[in-house]
């Protein structure tokens, strides 16, 4: 069973920058691709960025690209999302996720409680 547990969320003025930090357990979680994905208030979830079971191949959504950058150490089973010139618009709570593939090739199936970052004007 894998676990993950998000940390970095909180205040912050436009401009600035947070890191938030996805810490798992289970050595397996290392093999799997991860994600971090928001939900904002009153909208659906949705992807923010991705990262690769190595770390060699990331995606972003548009509106975070050049902003954000998604990494992971496998050694620490920890994957980390620097979010830097944050905006108002990025205010949403953040999830952790990881696919294992059991439930095919694009569905996460292991997900964090999220932390909240938000973000004043």
């Amino acid at each position: 069973q894998v676990q993950l547990v998000e940390s970095g969320g909180g205040l912050v003025q436009a401009g600035n920058s947070l890191r938030l930090s996805c810490a798992a357990s289970g050595r397996t979680v290392s093999a799997y691709p991860m994600a971090w994905f928001r939900q904002a208030p009153g909208k659906e979830r949705e992807s923010v960025a991705t990262i690769s079971w190595s770390g060699g191949s990331t995606t972003y959504a548009a509106s975070v690209k050049g902003r954000f950058t998604i990494s992971r150490d496998n050694g620490n089973y920890t994957v980390y999302l620097q979010m830097n010139s944050l905006k108002p618009e990025d205010t949403a709570v953040y999830y952790c996720a990881a696919r294992s593939g059991r439930l095919g090739a694009n569905e996460y199936d292991y997900w964090g409680q999220g932390t909240q970052v938000t973000v004043s004007s």
